[in-house]
């Protein structure tokens, strides 16, 4: 079918017809100093066409300043080329783009780090700036205007239910097979939220389609470029020995009665560390596993193939571009195993915590007693962002972080006496894992878990330098050394 006659195809509701128009057209209702809020969770379902012309704009002199907010990363299309133009001026809640990295450090635009489930609570309750246009990517729009997304849906029902206008970019490249595969869903604000009713992975509460207000949308333009993902690094020997030490752990959580089997729904975070180490499962023994998560990329459809995972929950099919053919090619073996929801309800502390899942979740550091880092390099230079680690370590069953044990060749250790910066507090971890082992944290006092990590995680050439910080700490710790300080620390409580 002809690409155009396709597009054509897709927009089932009469009333839009009269709204299409190119991309430049279509970009000529955002306005300098707007807000808008976009598509896109992990640079999948993301408006591609209308952010190039906006891009052009700035780069032929006009002063954008645009607030963008997001699920969570978008792909080059987007945050690059905006970046790179010098059209934003502020960005939240998650990037993952070199160049929009480079200019936030430099300070030229503004960012703001939220944890992911957070997001669309703080729009609902106008937290943040109003959202005057969203611009949502959709696979088809349904007979009565509402959006059928693409490859997310993180917060775009949310951004089409509180924009003033709407902007819907219909992507051709995207199969109108996907259309199904969605559990739209938001709860309540409070005084009126209720019970998320899902208590297995599979279950469906929402629509498939986003609610969508006709009289706002504005513009229908049409798309066929394809998601931009990332490819993922190939499975060393190190991501190797971090599978085998999940694997074991995970062995010996069931062989104490820790763990039911099969285990309890599974969540990892995106990147190459988290693919690799899923991939080690299916060489494992574990049957019959889920996986209730934001991202799911390469290594689950991996497992579904291994006849590993039966279902698996998320918000957005973050898949690399070189897998991205196939992936649409075989997708009636998967849709029927999978399934997307907002991120409001894919990080949901409450269905997390009931379903008690499994988090496993990579940091750039952590430090001897447990605190960890994902977001900034020496605590000042922004990587990426805290993403939805969070939503997931703080509620989940069992929460698990994993980093190989240095980095830069070997030169720099990941275990820390520090670390320059904490997301994550030694209260939401309760396993530490590298290539060198596994400590497993719950129970332990400080000087505990120092040692533990130490002797089980860093890396045998920085152990004896991390013991000395350890021992130096301990010997010169006020209380311990001057009696008199610890008593005028107990006359002050007791004064409190």
């Amino acid at each position: 079918m002809d690409t155009h006659e396709d597009f054509l195809g897709r927009i089932r509701y009469p009333g839009y017809h009269d709204r299409i128009m190119s991309a430049e057209k279509a970009a000529e209702f955002i306005k300098p100093e707007m807000t808008l809020g976009v598509s896109g969770f992990t640079i999948a379902g993301y408006p591609k066409a209308v952010a190039g012309e906006l891009a052009k704009r700035a780069r032929n002199g006009e002063k954008l300043e645009l607030t963008v907010y997001s699920g969570a990363s978008l792909g080059e299309e987007f945050d690059g080329e905006l970046a790179r133009a010098g059209a934003l001026k502020a960005r939240m809640p998650y990037q993952t783009n070199k160049d929009l990295r480079n200019s936030i450090n430099a300070g030229k635009i503004s960012y703001h780090d939220v944890p992911l489930g957070q997001m669309p609570v703080w729009v609902k309750n106008n937290f943040l700036k109003h959202i005057d246009v969203a611009i949502i990517e959709a696979a088809a729009i349904d007979e009565n205007g509402n959006i059928i997304p693409t490859t997310s849906v993180g917060t775009s029902n949310i951004y089409a239910e509180y924009a003033d206008k709407i902007i819907i970019e219909v992507n051709t490249y995207v199969p109108r097979c996907i259309e199904g595969i969605h559990d739209v869903y938001s709860p309540e604000r409070p005084p009126h939220t209720q019970p998320i009713p899902i208590t297995k992975v599979s279950d469906r509460v929402g629509t498939t389609y986003i609610k969508c207000d006709p009289a706002k949308v504005v513009a229908v333009v049409e798309s066929n470029i394809p998601d931009n993902g990332r490819t993922v690094s190939p499975v060393d020997d190190e991501f190797r020995s971090m599978a085998n030490n999940l694997i074991g752990f995970l062995h010996s959580e069931v062989e104490h009665g820790r763990l039911c089997n099969p285990l309890p729904p599974l969540q990892a975070g995106v990147g190459s560390v988290s693919n690799a180490v899923l991939q080690g499962l299916a060489e494992s023994d574990f049957e019959h596993l889920t996986v209730y998560s934001e991202v799911l990329q390469n290594s689950i459809f991996d497992l579904i193939d291994a006849g590993k995972v039966d279902f698996a929950s998320g918000t957005s099919l973050t898949i690399s571009w070189d897998k991205r053919d196939e992936f649409f090619e075989n997708f009636e073996k998967y849709r029927d195993k999978m399934i997307l929801r907002p991120q409001e309800i894919s990080n949901h502390p409450e269905v997390i915590r009931r379903l008690g899942v499994i988090a496993i979740n990579t940091v750039i550091e952590a430090d001897i007693y447990g605190n960890t880092n994902s977001s900034y390099i020496d605590g000042c230079r922004l990587m990426n962002g805290v993403g939805g680690s969070g939503d997931y370590c703080e509620n989940a069953g069992l929460s698990i972080f994993i980093t190989k044990s240095t980095a830069k060749d070997g030169t720099l250790s990941c275990i820390v006496p520090q670390v320059s910066h904490v997301d994550h507090t030694i209260h939401e971890i309760h396993a530490l894992i590298t290539e060198q082992g596994v400590a497993d944290l719950r129970g332990l006092d400080p000087v505990e878990r120092a040692n533990l990590i130490i002797d089980k995680c860093a890396h045998p050439k920085f152990r004896k330098a991390l013991h000395e910080y350890l021992d130096n700490a301990e010997s010169t710790c006020k209380y311990k050394e001057n009696p008199v300080d610890m008593q005028a620390a107990l006359n002050f409580e007791k004064a409190m």
